[in-house]
């Protein structure tokens, strides 16, 4: 088996390799004048290969295409996305829309393809061969335990992460929630958790992906008005774009926190251990 790592994901194909004892393929990347992309595997593939890259940008998902490609000798060619850009576009809203998720996955020629928490698992139903999506949560909850925290409560950012947040709660057993909003008056909004009390708790915010950052950053100004302590964000997916990270540490996190599934300088937990697992029983 030869591990193939694409230009968005060297790190954690690395760390992939290593818990496998595989060989990590050397690959060369590089744009042409006109910014077309070109890729070659310098290495021979062999007849098993494992691909992995996340495709944060369309640049990203071209470069996945072609090590698709490039492996076309392998008799079985397996795709890790532990990012898979466009999945929250999975529903058409308007008449004559693209339903960008299905698009995607259409587009992969594989035996087997593995997401890590994809933002809506109905997109693997996409996929012209199998495909299966894994949860990192717990790798967080693990990550938090060692953190020394004072009563710290796992909150979902709305109701829709909140197996997210159990998730990362479980192995802890420590108490989880979501945030909700309430409406006060027509300009004003109030967001609070639904059930449980934050003054003087350490709080962890987790969600699958933060983009922007802004809704997380207005509910960390609304907890600490709630008497929280110590307020991290944790996320899987760190994708931060603009200032995101200027405005989170601005309203007061102490800390963000990451997986390698998007190498940025916040990606503090690597999901090479669980992809490799998976990869054994391939």
């Amino acid at each position: 088996m030869k591990i193939i790592g694409g230009p968005a994901s060297q790190l954690l194909s690395s760390r992939v390799a290593f818990a496998l004892d595989c060989e990590l393929a050397l690959c060369e990347f590089k744009n042409f004048p006109d910014n077309e992309l070109y890729i070659r595997i310098l290495d021979d593939i062999g007849q098993e290969a494992v691909i992995i890259q996340s495709t944060v940008t369309d640049s990203d998902l071209i470069a996945l295409l072609q090590l698709i490609d490039a492996c076309a000798t392998a008799n079985r060619i397996h795709v890790i996305i532990p990012y898979m850009g466009y999945a929250r576009q999975d529903k058409q809203f308007n008449p004559g829309e693209a339903l960008s998720a299905r698009v995607i996955a259409r587009t992969i020629e594989a035996d087997n393809v593995i997401t890590v928490n994809i933002h809506e698992e109905a997109v693997l139903d996409h996929f012209r061969c199998r495909a299966v999506n894994v949860n990192a949560a717990y790798l967080v909850g693990e990550y938090i335990r060692d953190m020394g925290l004072n009563q710290p409560i796992i909150l979902a950012p709305d109701k829709g992460a909140k197996e997210l947040a159990a998730s990362a709660a479980y192995e802890l057993k420590i108490d989880y929630d979501h945030l909700e909003k309430k409406r006060l008056s027509g300009d004003t909004v109030q967001v609070t958790p639904k059930n449980l009390n934050v003054a003087g708790r350490d709080v962890i915010i987790l969600d699958d992906i933060v983009a922007t950052g802004g809704t997380m950053a207005e509910a960390v100004r609304m907890l600490k008005n709630q008497g929280a302590g110590d307020i991290y964000i944790a996320c899987i997916h760190p994708v931060l774009t603009g200032s995101a990270l200027i405005k989170l540490y601005h309203s007061g996190v102490k800390d963000v926190i990451a997986t390698d599934t998007i190498e940025k300088a916040v990606s503090k937990i690597s999901v090479a251990q669980l992809l490799a697992g998976i990869i054994r029983d391939l």
